[in-house]
């Protein structure tokens, strides 16, 4: 196979990509328009009520953004005419049956669509249960069910996350889940069963006339329970495991690539370096740390953070798609770097101290804000049991300060408090991650690299090699101030 006309594969192709205004598909539309502009169609789903409304979306939401400007500098005034005539947008939701099309743009997409690309996902660690299962499993559902209809298909390219693994420790394999498998031992996991549970649980609390906010957050918390009752630690990657395992079990003869790409970052090189949007897992600590409210945290400092940047797992993606088209399939890529260019926290702490040392934020009023070594410890039950000590000891003082008037104290209390609050949540949410124990094996996609490259692959164009990143440049030259211009 000539991995050397990647590009070439592309043109010609009709490719579905849905999710079209994440993250990851805003990076793989641009890549396929700027490296084959001779691609025949790209159809998009976009979450919409109409085609008018989808356009919009389109424009403001994809196009719009400073991610296009290369392709919009070399097409110049014919950039508008150029995505025209190669992008349609339709309105849709993956989580509905059809995926909400309509009925006469459906039957056109049957007969046109090579390739099909899943990356529809509701990825809130604490989403709500029935908006995370309608899209990260049903969705996925949906998806398989409208690839395995259309005339020409080859290849449906499922993304997932790598960390569907929940809290494994060791070497974590490309295995995929099946059906009603479970990381807690308890019965089997039943899809349909946990649909009804939340449309039984909605249907109850709306008799009980319970308020829209309520609901909602009943719906995080079922989630939550559920996710951890079948031993995976969070709502998105219980769902996204669900998701993995009605592919299986529903493919039947349809060739399939499921992606697992694991902490995705911003881009390293394609279109241009530091390209970012959305707070991801990274982001978070990133932005706390640089706007001083994060001077505490508990993490194994030795622990591993998986991180891959964008354009290279995209890029993962595409030679993937070369690689698999046509051929009878069920292949899992765990795209990273743990394996073979492990960066720890530790690590990562030293590169955001000297970051922000050396290049401070400013507050409201123009000053910069001095950024302290975070005090990082290890044993999460003691760490826990100080924050709930200090929580205790400043709402007494917050209560005493209050009965005697004094306003500067009272202030500065209650900054100290919601330190305190965002470190508690920030803690809470990315527990699972800052004491991680796995190493993602890339077996397969390793071996997919190794093929390309004996085989004529571009890798200035096409290079998804972990070990070609250098993680202090990445970190410090490109990741963080990518952070701080489109995040802070």
């Amino acid at each position: 196979m000539d991995f050397g006309s990647i590009a070439e594969f592309l043109r010609n192709k009709t490719i579905f990509v849905t999710g079209a205004t994440g993250f990851i598909a805003k990076i793989l539309l641009e890549k396929i328009l700027r490296v084959q502009p001779n691609v025949k169609r790209l159809y998009l789903l976009v979450r919409a009520t109409d085609a008018n409304s989808a356009d919009s979306r389109l424009r403001d939401e994809v196009l719009g953004k400073e991610l296009f400007k290369v392709l919009r500098e070399k097409w110049g005034s014919d950039f508008d005419s150029f995505v025209s005539e190669k992008i349609i947008a339709v309105a849709g939701d993956a989580s509905y049956e059809n995926l909400g099309l309509a009925a006469d743009q459906i039957e056109e997409m049957y007969e046109n669509i090579d390739i099909v690309i899943n990356v529809a996902a509701a990825t809130k660690f604490k989403e709500r249960y029935d908006v995370a299962l309608g899209v990260n499993t049903l969705g996925a559902k949906n998806v398989v069910n409208f690839a395995k209809n259309c005339a020409n298909i080859e290849l449906l390219i499922h993304v997932s996350t790598a960390y569907v693994c929940g809290e494994k420790a060791g070497l974590i394999s490309e295995n995929l889940y099946a059906m009603g498998e479970t990381l807690s031992g308890e019965a089997a996991l039943d899809i349909d069963s946990e649909k009804k549970l939340i449309e039984e649980t909605i249907r109850n609390l709306v008799a009980r006339k319970v308020p829209e906010q309520a609901i909602r957050e009943r719906m995080k918390i079922l989630g939550s329970q559920r996710a951890k009752l079948y031993g995976w630690p969070n709502t998105y990657v219980f769902t996204k495991a669900m998701g993995e395992m009605v592919i299986r079990k529903l493919r039947g003869n349809l060739p399939v690539v499921v992606m697992r790409p694991t902490i995705v970052c911003s881009t390293l090189k394609e279109p241009f370096s530091g390209w970012l949007e959305g707070c991801r897992t990274i982001d978070t600590v990133t932005v706390m740390y640089g706007k001083g409210t994060l001077s505490v945290l508990s993490a194994d400092i030795s622990s591993v953070f998986d991180l891959i940047p964008a354009d290279m797992f995209v890029n993962s993606i595409i030679v993937a798609m070369k690689a698999n088209v046509n051929k009878p399939c069920l292949t899992i890529y765990q795209v990273g770097s743990s394996y073979r260019n492990p960066v720890s926290f530790e690590v990562l702490h030293g590169f955001y101290l000297s970051y922000f040392s050396k290049n401070p934020w400013s507050n409201r009023d123009g000053n910069p804000i001095k950024i302290r070594k975070c005090f990082v410890l290890s044993n999460i039950l003691i760490f826990e049991i100080i924050l709930i000590l200090f929580h205790f000891m400043v709402q007494m003082i917050l209560n005493f300060v209050t009965k005697m008037g004094c306003s500067n104290l009272h202030q500065m209390m209650l900054n100290f408090e919601k330190k305190l609050t965002i470190t508690t949540t920030l803690v809470d949410l990315y527990k699972p991650y800052l004491f991680f124990k796995g190493i993602f094996l890339d077996t397969n996609t390793n071996k997919l690299l190794k093929t390309a490259r004996q085989n004529g692959l571009d890798e200035d164009m096409f290079n998804f090699d972990p070990e070609c990143i250098n993680w202090q440049d990445y970190i410090m030259n490109v990741h963080i101030p990518a952070t701080v211009r489109y995040l802070f």
